[in-house]
């Protein structure tokens, strides 16, 4: 029998707290979870620093990633049998679901900006370099991997394969808002997933959804608005998010100067040079950065030792709401205020922005183009779901934004409370 067509002797099963089971009958896809590299997943967060914020946050992207894996095994299942639907693409669609999160570094996202990466690069050079799971998705045929990596990319010629694991409604996005609310432990990002499955239907080039099942779509869409905003840009998660990243900054600006390392700080190199190797990159997980950020709390460095001591034990910087782009004469007051009262304002004053699109209809030409999501009426035309839905029409288009002030309370409260710069910095902040 071809590896492609090889099923284990019996299921085996995954007790998932979403999804209850997840399961896993092909020999490739139990070969790929495996594989060391998909492993590494365990060691990577799926919501980076929340877990200072949510105490239950802990889970991993190796959790996520089952769980995309099993919600596009229950799509398939659904389509089988339906026009549209190539039941040659299932072992790919089963395979572009388990490894699209692959190439995520520790705490991901502030890595990769401290460091200019993209998770994306790095989960094609997963897929197709000398590692166990090309080698894997080899064995399946010649290409295989590359077909993978161009689902994941968005590249790939099937639009519909593409879509049922990154569109405004896919499967990657279904299992993160139910996970992540689980662990967080709020109550937002729960919706009637059964029923969104059961009223999918494949069309030649993205999923649609019956009209019938409108209103648990304006559900998905309203828990993932609020989730968004109560949980992944919770104020002290984004925080913990601005020291982690100066920790960074600090570690990368040292070692350019010549300082030198209580302990020399082998994993960073490459990423300070900007050119991390895969397999330095791989080498670099959560776990590994926490133990350097311990070791750098007794470094002779004050900002990088503060720094660190802050984020392992969780004395985050304050924050009030501030827009830089209205008080632009008061930040430029607070950054020399700052230098004057000794506290470097490249690392204690800092201004974090967040911003969010619900929902979006289509705009061609755009930079990333969206997908809105379609209706499939009696009839059997398409509409846009915002044309349908009002509370969904209520929210498209619209892009929220955030912007907080970041800084040391407990730093500024130390200071004389005769200091004049004390009483106008706290003037400024506070009013």
């Amino acid at each position: 029998m071809a590896y492609k067509d090889e099923k284990l002797n019996e299921e085996k099963v995954f007790k998932d707290p979403v999804h209850r089971y997840v399961h896993i009958r092909d020999r490739v896809i139990w070969d790929l979870v495996g594989a060391p590299e998909f492993q590494r997943l365990r060691r990577i967060k799926q919501l980076g620093t929340s877990y200072l914020t949510f105490h239950g946050a802990e889970h991993s992207r190796f959790n996520h990633s089952l769980g995309v894996y099993e919600i596009v095994r229950r799509i398939i299942h659904n389509f089988e049998d339906r026009p549209n639907w190539d039941p040659n693409e299932r072992l790919l669609c089963l395979c572009a679901a388990l490894l699209h999160d692959l190439g995520h570094g520790p705490f991901s996202h502030s890595f990769e900006k401290v460091f200019k990466l993209d998770h994306e690069d790095f989960t094609q050079e997963i897929l197709l370099g000398d590692t166990t799971i090309n080698a894997i998705l080899n064995r399946v045929e010649n290409g295989f991997p590359k077909k993978v990596a161009d689902v994941i990319n968005k590249t790939y010629h099937n639009k519909l394969v593409v879509s049922l694991i990154s569109s405004q409604i896919d499967a990657d996005r279904m299992d993160y808002l139910q996970r992540d609310a689980y662990f967080t432990g709020v109550s937002y990002g729960h919706f009637d997933m059964e029923r969104i499955l059961r009223v999918m239907r494949p069309m030649e080039d993205q999923v649609v959804i019956k009209e019938s099942g409108m209103h648990a779509v304006e559900d998905y869409i309203m828990s993932r608005y609020q989730m968004y905003w109560q949980v992944y840009f919770h104020p002290v998660t984004r925080s913990a998010e601005v020291i982690l990243s100066k920790i960074l900054h600090r570690a990368k600006e040292l070692h350019e100067t010549g300082y030198e390392f209580s302990l020399k700080p082998t994993h960073f190199l490459s990423f300070f040079k900007e050119k991390p190797t895969l397999k330095e990159y791989l080498e670099l997980d959560e776990a590994v950065a926490m133990y350097y950020f311990q070791i750098w709390i007794n470094e002779e460095d004050p900002i990088l030792s503060d720094l660190c001591e802050r984020f392992v034990n969780r004395r985050l910087f304050k924050y009030i709401e501030f827009n830089p782009n209205l008080q632009m004469s008061e930040w430029m007051e607070l950054y020399r205020l700052f230098n004057k009262a000794g506290l470097n304002p490249d690392y204690y004053l800092v201004v974090d922005s967040s911003s969010d699109l619900p929902y979006d209809f289509y705009r061609p030409g755009e930079e990333e183009e969206r997908l809105p999501i379609h209706l499939l009426m009696p009839n059997q035309e398409l509409k846009e779901l915002s044309r349908q839905s009002e509370i969904v029409e209520s929210i498209s288009g619209k892009k929220r934004t955030d912007h907080k002030l970041y800084f040391p309370l407990d730093r500024l409260e130390e200071m004389s409370n005769r200091s004049k710069t004390k009483k106008r910095i706290l003037e400024i902040l506070y009013g």
